[in-house]
This record gives C-alpha cells, sequence and structure tokens, in this order.
C-alpha cells in the first residue's frame, strides 16, 4: 500500500541538526494519519506521499516549516520565590502563553532571586534534518479519520 490521504503511517525517525548532531530519535515507532491533518510538519508529508514500506528519506526543515523562528517575547522573568522549590536549569514547567495556548517554558537560568525561562521549543531557529524510515502504511480506520488522528502507537517491531 502506498502512502496517501487517509493511510496511518508508521515510521521511525531521527532529528538531527545541520552539523549532524543527533537532536531526538524516535525510541518506538510513530504512527500518524497521513493527509494533511497537521499530525506532522507538511514537507515531511510531501516526501513521503506516495512512497511505500522501506522507503528512506532525510528531510531538511528550516526553521519556518519545523518549529518556527525563535521569538525572545517567550523568555520570561520570574522571582525564585514563585516557584516551587527545587527549581532547576534544564527543568520544564507547564504555563499559559498570551492567547491562553499551553506552553511547556524550559528554565534556562536560575540568577540570584530570578528565574529566566524560555517558552520556545529546543529546536525554535534551527534547520533541522528528519531522518525518516517508513515502517507500516495501513488504511486508516473510519473513527482515526473522523478524529484526525491515528489511534494507537500499536506496530510491530522489526
Amino acid at each position: 500500500m502506498l502512502i496517501a490521504k487517509d493511510t496511518v503511517v508508521t515510521l521511525s525517525y531521527r532529528v538531527s541538526d545541520t552539523q549532524g548532531q543527533l537532536l531526538e530519535a524516535s525510541d518506538a515507532p510513530m504512527a500518524y494519519l497521513h493527509g494533511g491533518y497537521g499530525n506532522t510538519f507538511e514537507k515531511l508529508e510531501a516526501a513521503l506521499e506516495g512512497q511505500a514500506v522501506g522507503f528512506a528519506t532525510t528531510v531538511e526543515l528550516a526553521p519556518a516549516d519545523a518549529f518556527g523562528e525563535r521569538d525572545e517575547a517567550l523568555v520570561q522573568t520570574i522571582a525564585k520565590k514563585d516557584f516551587p522549590p527545587g527549581v532547576k536549569v534544564g527543568g520544564t514547567l507547564r504555563g499559559v502563553a498570551d492567547g491562553g495556548h499551553e506552553r511547556i517554558f524550559t528554565v534556562v537560568k536560575v540568577k540570584g532571586p530570578q528565574v529566566i525561562l524560555d517558552g520556545n521549543h529546543p529546536h525554535a531557529g534551527k534547520t533541522l534534518r528528519f531522518a525518516l524510515q517508513v515502517l507500516e502504511v495501513r488504511a486508516a480506520s473510519p473513527e482515526e479519520v473522523a478524529h484526525g488522528h491515528a489511534h494507537g502507537a500499536h506496530g510491530h517491531q522489526h
């Protein structure tokens, strides 16, 4: 079966920066509903369209096509006393950004009584290389199409 609208694609992926440093790799295969449902980046869907199991490719995405440019307005300084105890650099906190969207803030620095948080995605502003390998392609169920995403990450390991 070929990858087309309303197929569920299971793939393994590795994300690295343009220097080839590995930033992220899939421990378990990831399944997504193909066909413009916003479950993965458009450029990745375009690269996979019409392909079959066993297809492997590397797609380079500019920041605008991946996690966006860095937004310095998302860097905030908050008083340490307003934090739960044990705040550490690299820790994350769920917060709500302007517009009511939930965002994950990463603690980037603790400076005396102040904590500096960054609401940007860790990969924001980076050009990323996605190495993809297609493990499985199946027709989506009517429920999956109705809900706009794949159900369950079941799939067989190779």
